[in-house]
């Protein structure tokens, strides 16, 4: 069971409503099941002194991310719209971390990634947790096999201990069993799924 502490941050990854709501244009299958287990996991963090993040998909109306204008994914997350805003139901805590502002790949809550030159830039959430002595992080949201797997893959290279709370996350699988290969993929990396 995960303990928190002052060195430890709760992240959680892009519980926005056109994620998690049904009506939202890329909505996560069960989503709306993990809304209670995350906010329990918030109560949690909060109560022992953690630090609570939160990321945040913020596009431009165009962007080479989007099917549209070349990309994969149908329009999401626009800056401003209500696809954007983060769950109503969801209990913030915490500062927000936004990413994809400038048509960026923004699947880590650390780095963005221009889709046409493959230049990485990080976003503000390392400095955050090394400003407050984070050396653990704890990961849900969504989406298990995007931007929950990118932001735990990150996190154990750039060195926290990270754990990720399997009845927390929701998966889109584009293609069948892609959830259970993000998983695969960040226990091999060295995170720790609960």
């Amino acid at each position: 069971m995960t303990a928190y502490d002052p060195t430890a941050a709760l992240l959680v990854i892009d519980v926005q409503n056109d994620f998690a709501d049904p009506a939202g244009s890329l909505s996560v299958p069960r989503a709306g099941h993990i809304l209670p287990r995350i906010n329990d996991q918030v109560a949690k963090a909060v109560a022992a002194g953690a630090l609570v993040a939160y990321t945040q998909d913020w596009h431009p109306p165009s962007t080479p991310h989007f099917a549209k204008d070349g990309g994969i994914w149908p329009v999401h997350c626009v800056a401003g719209t209500w696809g954007a805003e983060l769950h109503p139901d969801l209990v913030l805590d915490g500062p927000i971390i936004r990413k994809g502002s400038n048509g960026e790949d923004g699947y880590s809550g650390f780095s963005m990634r221009d889709p046409q030159t493959g230049e990485e830039r990080p976003t503000e959430l390392q400095g955050l947790l090394r400003e407050r002595g984070v050396t653990r992080v704890v990961v849900c949201g969504l989406a298990t096999d995007y931007c929950v797997n990118a932001t735990a893959l990150d996190a154990t290279k750039l060195g926290f201990e990270t754990t990720v709370l399997t009845a927390a996350i929701a998966a889109v699988n584009l293609k069948p069993g892609d959830d259970e290969r993000a998983l695969a993929e960040m226990a091999e990396a060295g995170a720790r799924l609960e």
